[in-house]
């Protein structure tokens, strides 16, 4: 199978330059991506271009990831319904730190593959220069028919924003012309874009290009791909922990599963065409959810990570054990909990062991009264360190503590809450 042809089972092909699926068929290409560093981290939809590239790889393909350091300073309008901030220089600085990388540990650019930031080209290009060497070249008319543009005429876009494709379409010539560079890939909302820049090989250097995109993820429930309600899905375990970001990819619905499966993942066709096969059988295992998150976060965080987000999920949601729980070390143990309901109450009061009517209802809020708490704990509906607690005249001392400072009590099956012994 050839990298479009593998692109096209995957799902991964939207638009198509004719031309581009013999030319890499015939030849070793070299193929660039553009991530501009609106942010110090990538998101979990940036995942779909950084995969491509190294599809590109795979297939004996050179591929270029190229950070924005000067369309960064600019904004792209594509799929946005106003203008974006602008940054300033210290921020987009270390927003192009952190994108490079992470880049770095998706793509090794020690054995042949190139990271490049279009600022090195830009820095010196004065404006009437560019707009002589470039503006020139593509008019009007050909600007507004984009729809990146069209979309913005109501609203209102800038002078700024509406050069972004000739910017942008520069990088591809610049590539095109000291590179070699014949190839642009990027998501579906970037087409009128990388034509701009086709157009401009082919206009100033009488060269032809080609490109292909890849359609934007979607949610078969309407909702936004990669957004939770704690927002986005980082590539940065210190924005999003390697526990959040395995439970975003087990609670996808089955459709979205199916899909991601092939997107996210480089397990073979007949894996995949098996394991979907399998989750249909018997869904309430959910065993095509596990193989996605369990793929994707190790991608990205790496075994140990996987390994300890594996075990945090059997905890909270399997047959977890109080042994299981104090073998966490504290690291992995605040990211589980890090949304969970806490509570501080002061560690001195378990010296000489503390009522857990009073601990569930005085020094702390977990019940709004004693005899709520009395209720539940007679119900067999309360555990502590995820065993059953039975005795509402019990007393807890600072032997039940986690990593000697914490608790962790469950009223029913799903509503967790967190004391903190200070």
């Amino acid at each position: 199978m050839n990298f479009v042809e593998e692109l096209k089972w995957r799902g991964l092909l939207h638009d198509i330059i004719p031309g581009t699926e013999e030319l890499l068929a015939k030849e070793k290409v070299k193929g660039y991506i553009g991530f501009d560093p609106t942010a110090e981290s990538l998101h979990i939809g940036s995942m779909v271009q950084i995969i491509l590239l190294m599809h590109l790889e795979r297939h004996g393909h050179k591929p270029f990831a190229l950070v924005g350091g000067a369309t960064g300073m600019i904004g792209d309008p594509s799929g946005k319904a106003e203008e974006r901030s602008m940054l300033s220089e210290e921020i987009l600085q270390k927003n192009v730190n952190g994108v490079e990388n992470q880049l770095r540990k998706f793509i090794d650019f020690d054995k042949g593959a190139e990271l490049v930031n279009n600022y090195e080209w830009f820095k010196e290009f004065n404006l009437l220069s560019f707009l002589r060497e470039v503006g020139k070249h593509i008019s009007v008319s050909y600007m507004m028919a984009k729809d990146s543009v069209k979309k913005r005429l109501e609203t209102g876009i800038s002078f700024t924003e509406f050069s972004y494709q000739l910017i942008q379409g520069y990088d591809f010539y610049w590539l095109w012309k000291n590179k070699d560079v014949k190839l642009q890939l990027g998501g579906s909302d970037q087409w009128g874009n990388i034509v701009t820049g086709t157009e401009l090989i082919r206009r100033i250097g009488g060269g032809e290009a080609y490109a292909l995109t890849v359609p934007l993820v979607t949610k078969a429930d309407g909702t936004k791909f990669g957004k939770t309600e704690q927002g986005n899905i980082w590539l940065d375990a210190n924005l999003t922990s390697p526990y959040q970001f395995y439970q975003f990819w087990l609670n996808s619905s089955d459709e979205d599963a199916a899909k991601y499966i092939k997107i996210f993942t480089f397990l073979e066709k007949d894996i995949i065409e098996r394991i979907i096969q399998e989750h249909l059988e018997q869904p309430h295992l959910r065993n095509l959810q596990k193989k996605v998150a369990e793929e994707i976060t190790r991608l990205v965080h790496g075994e140990e990570e996987l390994s300890g987000a594996q075990s945090a999920t059997a905890v909270l949601f399997g047959q977890g054990t109080t042994e299981q729980l104090s073998q966490m070390n504290e690291h992995l143990f605040l990211q589980i909990f890090e949304g969970v309901t806490q509570f501080k109450f002061a560690a001195s009061e378990l010296e000489n062991g503390l009522n857990i009517l009073d601990l569930l209802a005085v020094n702390t809020q977990v019940f709004s009264s004693k005899g709520e708490a009395r209720k539940m704990i007679q119900q067999q509906a309360l555990s502590i360190n995820k065993q059953k607690y039975i005795d509402p005249n019990g007393i807890i001392d600072s032997s039940a503590l986690l990593n000697n400072k914490y608790l962790l009590l469950q009223k029913g099956k799903k509503q967790y809450f967190l004391l903190i012994a200070e």
